[in-house]
């Protein structure tokens, strides 16, 4: 399959997640193994200190992890999380906030993945990683 190719199935799956539009999420890469996605900050995402809810934390990097197992599935599949850990490592303060999910082993019916979610103080490329997750994504016939 060729990069424009994963690109639009992945662009086309993104689209359909109304989770992902109704919190404001972006995807801005997808390569062969690996995608992005971001999410500017918003109060009405955070929770009572101030800091990006968790759930938001881990809804993107949950996110960018199945995308990235799915540009790797066969076609005529899709894919569902089966399961993962996240650590929360600091407190998720920043402008804006990048999940980048990477395949480590791709099966014939489980990919597991890494991701990370870097926040970003200011527009520059500094960020902090505040989160990281290894989960388990199941490839099903769509």
């Amino acid at each position: 399959m060729s990069d424009l190719d994963i690109h639009e199935r992945i662009a086309k799956s993104f689209a359909a997640q109304g989770l992902m539009a109704t919190i404001g999420a972006r995807l801005v890469r997808v390569e062969e193994g690996e995608v992005h996605i971001e999410l500017p900050f918003s109060l009405t995402l955070s929770q009572q200190r101030g800091y990006l809810h968790a759930g938001a934390t881990t809804s993107i990097v949950d996110t960018a992890c199945g995308y990235a197992a799915l540009t790797q599935a066969p076609p005529g599949f899709d894919v569902v999380t089966a399961e993962f850990k996240l650590n929360l490592l600091r407190p998720a303060l920043g402008q804006r906030f990048l999940a980048v999910g990477r395949v480590v082993n791709a099966g014939r019916l489980l990919t597991v993945c890494t991701g990370e979610v870097r926040a970003f103080a200011d527009a520059g490329e500094g960020y902090k990683v505040v989160a990281l997750m290894q989960a388990t994504i199941v490839n099903v016939a769509e």
